[in-house]
């Protein structure tokens, strides 16, 4: 499937079931799901509880594999490409619960998954790009050198972001990313989402509760007993 211009989405869903196997009983989270993603556009996963959102960002970002299904990059199939590659190249995630590197500081964790992935910071060096996303999420230079566990929990999910945010990649994931940040702070973050989109042709894809985070997305998908459906979110 291609989309309007001819190109193929830069994330496809096709045929996405997941089941987990329990102790007394096998449950299916995830039930034919068929969607596609395309570059310059932020979405967001609207659901209760329960409904799926998590399991259904974890097989989008290579995490996991579906039960049945394909899910392909630019035409690709992931298990074809690879999910390590897919996740070090093409994909960065921002986790609900942080996943730093607890012995590190803000700063080594943004620079450190730089590394990883190969990034090229420009002329400053990692550590100078490293910085200024810091900065750019609220967090100075001070708070920066510190080790994380020494951080809030909201400023330890800013450093999450910036560690996202450091990663060149077409598609960035976020799992509830404004969940413990203050209103100023989130609706930066969500200016960020934007211009990423709108600006840097990425696609953002962004699990949340939040009616107001999902009101300044481009579309709103909402997933409820394992179907997802779509709308169209104001710009």
């Amino acid at each position: 499937m291609t989309s309007a211009t001819g190109t193929p989405p830069v994330l496809r869903l096709e045929g996405v079931s997941h089941t987990y196997a329990g102790q007394r009983r096998r449950t299916t989270v995830l039930k034919d799901i068929d969607h596609s993603f395309e570059r310059g556009t932020f979405y967001t996963v609207l659901g209760p509880s329960g409904s799926g959102k998590t399991t259904l960002l974890s097989l989008a970002s290579g995490l996991d594999a579906p039960t049945r299904g394909t899910v392909s990059f630019d035409g690709q199939d992931l298990t074809t490409l690879g999910l390590g590659r897919y996740r070090n190249r093409h994909a960065a995630t921002i986790f609900q619960h942080y996943n730093l590197l607890t012995y590190m500081t803000a700063v080594q964790n943004v620079t450190t998954a730089m590394e990883i992935t190969g990034v090229k910071p420009g002329p400053g060096g990692r550590r100078a790009r490293a910085l200024e996303l810091l900065e750019r999420i609220g967090l100075d230079k001070d708070t920066a050198t510190r080790n994380v566990m020494r951080l809030s929990g909201g400023q330890q999910q800013r450093v999450a972001i910036a560690r996202a945010l450091a990663c060149d990649v077409d598609i960035l994931f976020a799992d509830e990313p404004t969940g413990n940040l203050d209103e100023d702070t989130a609706r930066g973050i969500i200016d960020t989402f934007r211009e990423l989109a709108h600006e840097q042709d990425k696609c953002v894809i962004v699990v949340t509760h939040s009616q107001r985070l999902a009101a300044r997305s481009d579309r709103v998908l909402t997933l409820r007993r394992g179907r997802l459906t779509a709308g169209k979110g104001p710009r």
